[in-house]
């Protein structure tokens, strides 16, 4: 058992169970207990949400970090490998690591089966309590209430977005799905979400809680500004805290808002400086990420993003439409079956010149005939190649000098493209 290799495990694991999601907590919670998991450090703080849970945590994470605390940070799903979902105190977990945790858990869990996300999770925690670690941040998988995650009870809940998305599993309305993000919160214990217009069940369920809901426009707020933004807040005793003329970022500042609000309510020393570093030295692959890239003599950008559902499309267009471009933007565009494929592509009509797609290397993906075919009914250029890397190797071919190749669509698309990078050298 403990002779795997990380590629061996995870290939046992993806096979472990008869679905690939299994919502509930019991089968998780056993294992737990017969691993003796508690609080995983000192301090733990949950994320969830639509969209921005990754940057949010990456923003947490940093800043926690720039204190000098050690810090676990738990996210999903991975671009190129696994190691990425664990980090321990800024570096990710080595293979060594993982498959001491893995093997762990597979002692304990017995004659329970497990997903490939809950044994994933419950090695992360095993491994967090292992490391003597400050402080944990821990992203939700699906939803919340349900997820494996949520077994650990969090001083601070923290709520990013509430849009529709995994509509087989959180239900197809925003009620639906405030409730299932709403099952992080814990009694008596502060929560914060940055949907301005939180639907009323998420509200019920903190006042029923009596966990002190603080909410993006009323006890916390950023304003942006054409060369700067500013923050404004409040510390764990109500008393106000601001930010102001701080530098833009490539990441969400709605995300990096909500991590500064959350560190506030921790109790932890406020230097504006040492802030300000973390904030900007904050990146997150495949989200917003713009790569320099020279090809054939050309400088063309790429822009890499794993915007998926209609929220996380409406907010990559803003972002697009705020840096107008002197020259083209050509679109590289894969999706999974199971995602809104005219919601993800309304909101970018306008902001592309060329658009090529194709299948994703997963049983999952959507039909490249299905997408071009949609795009052609909303009157788009299109082209359909085999994969990816064509995908992005004709993009570039056609592209003028200076301009833009904006990569996105799921996970697995910015995945190929971040392994095509990795090969120009």
């Amino acid at each position: 058992m403990s002779e795997r290799n990380l590629g061996e495990w995870l290939a046992y694991l993806e096979g472990l169970h008869p679905t690939a999601i299994d919502m509930g907590l019991e089968r998780s919670r056993e294992v737990a207990q017969r691993l003796t998991l508690g609080r995983p450090a000192p301090r733990v703080i949950t994320v969830t949400g639509t969209n921005g849970k990754g940057s949010t945590c990456a923003f947490l994470a940093n800043l926690l970090r720039a204190q000098g605390l050690r810090v676990g940070l738990y996210s999903s799903p991975h671009l190129l490998r696994y190691n990425e979902r664990v980090e321990l105190d800024g570096r990710e977990a080595s293979d060594v690591q993982l498959c001491q945790a893995f093997a762990a858990v597979e002692s304990a869990r017995g004659e329970i089966s497990l997903t490939y996300f809950e044994m994933g999770t419950l090695a992360a925690f095993w491994l967090f309590q292992q490391s003597n670690l400050d402080a944990v941040v821990l992203e939700v998988g699906l939803g919340g209430r349900l997820d494996a995650v949520n077994l650990i009870d969090a001083d601070l809940a923290l709520i990013t977005s509430i849009g529709l998305d995994h509509v087989d599993w959180l239900g197809d309305s925003r009620d639906s799905v405030a409730y299932e993000k709403a099952g992080i919160m814990r009694p008596g214990r502060p929560a914060l979400c940055g949907d301005l217009n939180p639907p009323a069940v998420l509200l019920e369920q903190a006042a029923t809680l009596q966990a002190p809901l603080l909410r993006r426009g009323t006890d916390y707020d950023l304003n942006i500004r054409s060369d700067d933004w500013s923050w404004f807040g409040c510390d764990e005793s109500g008393q106000p805290l601001a930010l102001t003329t701080l530098p833009l970022l490539d990441l969400p500042l709605e995300s990096a808002a909500l991590a500064l609000q959350a560190y506030a309510l921790l109790g932890l020393p406020w230097d504006a400086s040492t802030l300000i570093r973390a904030l900007e030295s904050t990146h997150v692959p495949g989200r917003l990420d713009r790569r320099a890239l020279s090809w054939q003599g050309k400088s063309l950008t790429l822009l890499l993003d794993v915007g998926h559902n209609p929220h996380a499309a409406e907010y990559l267009a803003r972002r697009l439409q705020q840096r107008p471009l002197a020259s083209r933007r050509r679109a590289v565009f894969a999706l999974l079956a199971d995602k809104d494929l005219s919601g993800v592509v309304a909101p970018l009509l306008d902001l592309v010149s060329e658009w090529v797609v194709a299948p994703l290397n997963t049983p999952r993906s959507r039909a490249a005939e299905e997408l071009a075919q949609h795009l052609r009914q909303q009157q788009a250029v299109v082209e359909i190649l085999p994969n990816v890397r064509a995908a992005i190797e004709q993009q570039c071919e056609r592209a003028g000098n200076g301009e833009e190749i904006l990569v996105f669509g799921s996970f697995f698309c910015v995945a190929e493209a971040l392994e095509w990078l990795a090969g120009q050298g």
